[in-house]
């Protein structure tokens, strides 16, 4: 049980990826008071964990009902993070939710950023959706579903933290020692995509195993 909590917080932390999160939000919310950054944070928090729990527990039913076999998600799955990772490498997934980020602030009016962009797509966007599911998928039983909520819950907790300390922590880390946690964490993810399509692929394909 503690390898497969291991295992699930380190996915969802690289996917999730808190310290990339934290000079994005600094930035949508640089106009508001410390009260409105400490209220969308907590609001980012609730509604990316309740869209995350959601598709953990009925993501695998929803493939069904499409008719999409397990295994065909997981490949596709894992696929899709290595994309993810290699933008982490090269810095194409911070430049993009700079962009993201600029787009908003340039809008005559900077509202409430707590449901978008931060709980969805940031918090909860098709990478960590994809991994929540892969992970539940993996392990049947709710004892083991159980665990893999305990390290969601430990990254969301986690990236609350970044969240409200986003000021702080950049002018500790800076924009180099982002970059390079960032680029470490692509070089993780891109392992475990590659784990999840192999696993996709022996469960398909038997003669493989």
């Amino acid at each position: 049980m503690i390898d497969l909590f291991i295992s699930a917080f380190v996915t969802l932390f690289v996917v999730i990826d808190p310290p990339g999160c934290a000079p994005i939000y600094a930035s949508l919310t640089s106009q508001a008071s410390t009260d409105q950054r400490r209220s969308m944070a907590y609001r980012a928090i609730l509604i990316a964990g309740a869209i995350l729990v959601f598709f953990a527990m009925f993501g695998e039913a929803l493939l069904s009902f499409l008719h999409i076999d397990l295994d065909s998600f997981r490949i596709a799955g894992g696929i899709m993070l290595f994309i993810i990772a290699i933008d982490m490498v090269f810095e194409k997934r911070t430049e993009r939710r700079e962009q993201r980020a600029e787009k908003i602030l340039e809008a005559e009016e900077v509202d409430d950023v707590s449901v978008f962009p931060m709980a969805m797509p940031m918090l909860a966007g098709p990478g960590s959706i994809a991994s929540v599911m892969l992970l539940v998928s993996q392990n049947n039983g709710m004892d083991r579903a159980l665990v893999i909520f305990g390290a969601l819950l430990l990254v969301l907790l986690l990236t609350l933290g970044a969240l409200l300390a986003a000021g702080p922590i950049m002018r500790l880390i800076g924009h180099k020692g982002e970059a390079i946690i960032t680029r470490l964490l692509g070089v993780l993810l891109a392992a475990l995509a590659a784990q999840f399509v192999i696993d996709g692929l022996k469960a398909s394909f038997p003669v493989m195993g």
